[in-house]
């Protein structure tokens, strides 16, 4: 991944505890986000990619301090947030903000949409007076495609597609440096997802955002990231450039996810060799030893079931954790 790291997570580890099953006994603690770790640069996107239960949405989550992480760091512009106070991460998050998945439910509907986007200055620039909210925020709704209008309307007013366009321009009113969306399209019709996906890298572009892309669908993260992350159970086993990643897989589990994607073009899908992963992913109350894949991979072996693998370099921008990972031959061209 690049050089200049505006957000740095290490060792990241993210619990819950849970009520005990008897009186007497120790509470019980599921780990939603395992020992994460990633660099994340300056006017990238890295897509975040797994299952459903993984641990995606509460990686993105833990970033913004919405929920408690246990170990690990969280290196904004260098700065640790897990050991700033309330009132020094409320004013971190200015230059931080989130699209959450459900547009409507994420909008007060008690709120006016002009009241809604204006939410973020009232908190983060008090001095701006009341005209010169609503001139920021008839900007905004222009530059995300929305009448201005519209500004006295109130969510039930919208479509689901408008509905999320008012959350994104809720978070970029602000002009913030990183914003996580939490699969922002996978509520979405197909035609429309597409143009929320243009619009957020117009934006991008146009802001100089850098962006966490959560989202289950591939073929979206494929076409608006520069990096990948692949979770499983809450680890990572596979990160690297997004193009080399999807084009050369290395982890088992990686070769798996992308082989059940769906390719539109039906003569090629009858070509392709799917990879059909027995049984169900194991349960994060009761992981399983060493490599937590092993159980559903076709590769494992002894020492999967009972050593955690390292994460190694694969390909230069490229790293997996595996211990029989797939490996460019010698000599081999490495395209990406």
């Amino acid at each position: 991944m690049a050089d200049r790291s505006l957000l740095r997570v290490e060792n990241l580890t993210t619990q819950f505890e849970l009520p005990a099953k008897g009186l007497f006994k120790p509470p019980i603690f599921l780990t939603a986000v395992n020992n994460v770790s990633f660099d994340l640069a300056e006017g990238r996107t890295l897509g975040v990619v797994g299952e459903s239960g993984c641990g995606k949405s509460t990686l993105g989550r833990s970033i913004l301090r919405l929920l408690k992480s246990q170990k690990g760091r969280i290196l904004w512009q260098g700065r640790n947030l897990l050991d700033l106070s309330e009132e020094e991460m409320r004013a971190a998050r200015r230059d931080m903000q989130i699209i959450f998945q459900d547009p409507i439910a994420s909008l007060d509907p008690r709120m006016t949409v002009g009241d809604i986007i204006a939410e973020p200055l009232t908190v983060f620039e008090p001095k701006l007076s009341k005209a010169e909210r609503t001139e920021r925020v008839r900007e905004i709704m222009t530059a995300v495609g929305l009448v201005p209008e519209m500004i006295n309307r109130y969510p039930h007013e919208f479509s689901g597609g408008q509905a999320q366009r008012i959350g994104i321009a809720r978070a970029v009113v602000t002009k913030p440096k990183l914003i996580i969306c939490d699969e922002p399209v996978s509520a979405l019709d197909v035609s429309i997802q597409g143009q929320v996906i243009t619009l957020l890298r117009k934006l991008r572009k146009e802001f100089g955002l850098t962006l966490i892309f959560i989202s289950h669908d591939l073929s979206v993260v494929r076409l608006i990231s520069d990096d990948v992350l692949v979770l499983y159970l809450g680890r990572v086993v596979e990160a690297g450039d997004c193009a080399t990643v999807f084009d050369h897989p290395a982890h088992p589990y990686t070769q798996a996810l992308f082989s059940a994607a769906p390719i539109p073009d039906p003569k090629l899908a009858r070509l392709r060799t799917r990879i059909r992963l027995q049984g169900d992913p194991p349960s994060p109350l009761n992981p399983p030893k060493g490599c937590v894949f092993s159980p559903r991979c076709w590769k494992a072996t002894d020492i999967c079931r009972t050593e955690m693998p390292p994460t190694e370099e694969v390909r230069p921008g490229q790293k997996a954790a595996c211990y029989h990972m797939d490996r460019p031959m010698s000599g081999d061209a490495i395209s990406g």
